[in-house]
């Protein structure tokens, strides 16, 4: 177990990561530029810090969950023109660090670059599971780095996940996360679209969900993310579709996926139509709504 670890970022999956760190028997410094986030994880026995170089004062391990690449960029390399402002001037010698956003592959690997200039292990590891897996502690995290970068990102994450994986060097992890979420945004539109037609001609949707759970049409969606309201009494579909995963993060996990198919000419058209799908349903007010609230989209369109 780490000795210290300090944890930037404590948004909805940060939060219950770091809350669960603290209940590993962690020591826990975290940072995030909303200081009541800050405050409410002290109840638990936090050390909440003002800024960046006093969270990393005196941590062994570095965890960052950060909205897109270039918070990542500016909190590790500091803002443009000002490195000194960056993780990478405050850290100590043999810090260990976890980057756990959702970011495109190319700045991952830019970190892990500089890492190694600095003569410091650094893993990109996105997570799957959404908030109930942060809550439980039951997050997959999909880890990108050398192998002794993973073996010691395992003893840390441990107390946060589930599953482990280890998808490739760095880069790879981010890379995966991306097909990962790909295929969760075509799950999710077909679940939508055959339950919509299913309850327009009819059908009742819990009969219907457990047909297709009994049948090809089987799927992780169905399982544990019913889309429908009032299917699974636990699902965001079933609490006014509070996220849960925005929808308007899963339009940005689909324009990673857009631009890593640019960059290596791949075949994605399931991929952009699903992305089309949610530009469009976030368009008209939905972004803030868990990304389940696409069957609103199919309802709508019937009447």
């Amino acid at each position: 177990m780490a000795t210290t670890i300090a944890f930037i970022g404590l948004g909805n999956m940060g939060s219950p990561m770091a809350r669960n760190l603290l209940k590993a028997g962690c020591h826990v410094k975290v940072f995030d530029l909303n200081r009541e986030a800050a405050r409410k994880l002290e109840a638990d026995g936090a050390v909440a810090a003002a800024n960046l170089k006093e969270v990393v004062a005196g941590a062994d391990t570095v965890i960052t969950m950060l909205p897109a690449g270039q918070h990542v960029h500016d909190v590790y390399l500091g803002p443009k023109g000002k490195p000194e402002q960056g993780l990478f001037a405050m850290v100590a010698p043999g810090t260990f660090l976890i980057d756990s956003s959702t970011i495109d592959p190319a700045t991952a690997k830019e970190v892990a670059k500089y890492a190694e200039q600095h003569q410091l292990e650094f893993v990109d590891a996105p997570v799957s599971g959404g908030v109930a897996g942060a809550e439980a502690g039951t997050l997959t995290f999909i880890v990108g780095g050398t192998d002794s970068a993973f073996h010691r990102a395992e003893a840390v994450l441990q107390y946060v996940g589930k599953n482990i994986f280890h998808a490739g060097q760095a880069g790879d992890g981010q890379m995966a996360k991306i097909c990962n979420n790909l295929m969760l945004a075509v799950q999710m539109a077909g679940a939508c679209e055959a339950l919509n037609l299913g309850v327009e001609n009819g059908l009742d949707p819990k009969v219907l969900s457990d047909i297709m759970l009994q049948s090809s049409g089987r799927n992780w969606v169905l399982e544990l993310y019913n889309p429908c309201p009032g299917v699974m009494e636990n699902a965001p579909a079933s609490k006014g579709y509070q996220p849960g995963f925005m929808s308007k993060l899963m339009l940005k996990d689909l324009g990673l996926g857009m631009d890593a198919a640019l960059h290596s000419q791949s075949a994605v058209p399931m991929g952009t139509l699903a992305r089309n799908l949610y530009a469009f349903h976030n368009a008209n007010g939905n972004e803030l709504l868990d990304f389940s609230s696409l069957f609103e989209f199919y309802q709508r369109q019937q009447k």
